[in-house]
């Protein structure tokens, strides 16, 4: 799994970055990436899968700041291994910290 910022993108409502999500598991599984950024969704960012680069990857344009958030594989909610930082969350688990 993999998190990467992509910088100097900026919108006239602030400053706001491009962010890609990245994770690698098996085609054919229904990824998604829930946090702070969108409510915890579990189903409102789906990944696309690239067959060219064996993951899945999604792009989004979030608000400079702080973020929580967990990828979703099938439905179950798992940590992005690549992601260093990590907060406890009311479920006796990790959530993966992002910086915008």
């Amino acid at each position: 799994m993999k998190t990467d910022k992509v910088r100097g993108d900026q919108s006239a409502r602030g400053n706001r970055e491009n962010v890609q999500f990245e994770l690698s598991v098996e085609p054919g599984n229904l990824v998604f990436v829930a946090g702070t950024f969108n409510r915890w969704n579990p189903t409102a960012t789906q990944l696309e899968y690239y067959p060219d680069r064996g993951h899945f990857k999604a792009s989004l344009h979030i608000p400079t700041g702080m973020y929580e958030y967990l990828f979703v594989v099938n439905g179950r909610w798992i940590e992005d291994p690549k992601c260093e930082e990590r907060v406890p969350n009311s479920f006796g688990t990790m959530n993966n910290v992002l910086h915008v």
